[in-house]
């Protein structure tokens, strides 16, 4: 068997984090004796200033025809906005569902009380083809004043698929799923309620229960360990898996999948190319060693490793070593987190 990952290390900490990727992908196939070949490609604003494209044809090529492609991180300069590769990718790609699971580890350090999120664990499913992000028209609006729209849509086909994976999930988790629209005042919103509502009727086993996203905001900082399932739309699921990473206690600590009905997923860490702390050597890898724990889950079907990898990342997170983000005295870079995470997931396999 012969694993073929398309690895897109990107711009600003992308680079840096990757490496723990290569670690981590070379234990894997020590240890369970699987070719895993890994190749890499340019995006974002390093292939902006190699090809004048965010996401090259070469690249775009390699995505499609690998089995699961690893991305670190996309961002650079005002106006160039390089951030449309990941839009593309996720298009081109048909990748229709971004997965973040947020969970806490008792005895990592937060800035809440920690009987407040202990216990806390919500896998967050976000609708990733649709909505404003990718809606038309889009852009400038000639007139007197400057002015510019964005549109957001759906249809039904889009929200049904979305919801059909939101409720096969929650029935393999805890069996409870929290819809999060804005259906007071959006019409995309209420169409989402309604197939949400009728796809609930064919999964008898799980609660379902709705939220307007400003009173999910307050209660996923309240009382995150309400929640179990969050499916959302695109915008909205971007705002609060990002707000969730506050309970966790670093946007550093959390990884994503973005799969669809069929081919290649696209794994990335949710914390963006941080250009602030780039090239400093701190950066924290253990959201990409989330994200490759995923990819082993949803991208290689290798649920053992992918288990071990994560209980190895929650015993660096409590003994060490971290990097700054979680504790400001320490002395441990990107490098050295990475080698002891990579020693103690080989001693589990």
């Amino acid at each position: 068997m012969t694993l073929r990952i398309a690895c897109l290390p990107g711009d600003g900490i992308g680079p840096e984090v990757m490496d723990i990727a290569h670690l981590l992908l070379a234990v894997v196939s020590k240890q369970s004796g699987i070719q895993i070949d890994v190749s890499e490609y340019p995006v974002g604003q390093k292939a902006i200033d190699e090809t004048g494209d965010p996401l090259p044809p070469e690249t775009l090529k390699a995505a499609l025809n690998s089995d699961a492609v690893l991305l670190g991180a996309v961002g650079g300069r005002e106006g160039n906005w390089p951030e449309s590769a990941v839009l593309e990718l996720r298009r081109k790609m048909d990748v229709f569902a971004n997965l973040r699971p947020v969970r806490t580890v008792k005895g990592v350090v937060t800035s809440f009380r920690p009987e407040v999120v202990e216990g806390t664990d919500i896998l967050f499913i976000r609708e990733s083809t649709a909505g404003a992000y990718f809606g038309e028209p889009k852009g400038p609006v000639q007139g007197e004043m400057r002015a510019a729209v964005d549109t957001t849509y759906y249809n039904e086909a889009q929200i049904e698929r979305a919801a059909r994976l939101g409720f096969g999930l929650a029935q393999q988790r805890r069996g409870s799923l929290t819809s999060v629209d804005k259906a007071n005042v959006m019409a995309t919103s209420r169409l989402w309620r309604e197939v949400v509502n009728e796809v609930a009727t064919e999964f008898s086993d799980v609660k379902v229960d709705h939220l307007l996203v400003d009173a999910a905001s307050y209660l996923l900082i309240r009382q995150p360990q309400r929640f179990d399932v969050v499916l959302t739309e695109n915008l909205f699921g971007d705002i609060l898996s990002d707000e969730a990473g506050a309970l966790v206690g670093s946007l550093g600590l959390l990884g994503s999948a973005t799969i669809g009905e069929s081919g290649p997923g696209l794994f990335e860490p949710v914390h963006g190319s941080a250009p602030d702390i780039a090239g400093r050597g701190i950066a924290n890898p253990l959201g990409m060693a989330r994200t490759v724990a995923l990819m082993l889950s949803y991208g290689a079907g290798m649920p053992k490793e992918a288990q071990a990898l994560d209980e190895s990342i929650d015993r660096i997170l409590v003994q060490g070593p971290v990097t700054p983000d979680l504790n400001p005295d320490s002395k441990a870079g990107t490098k050295e987190v990475s080698e002891a995470l990579a020693a103690d997931f080989e001693s589990r396999l």
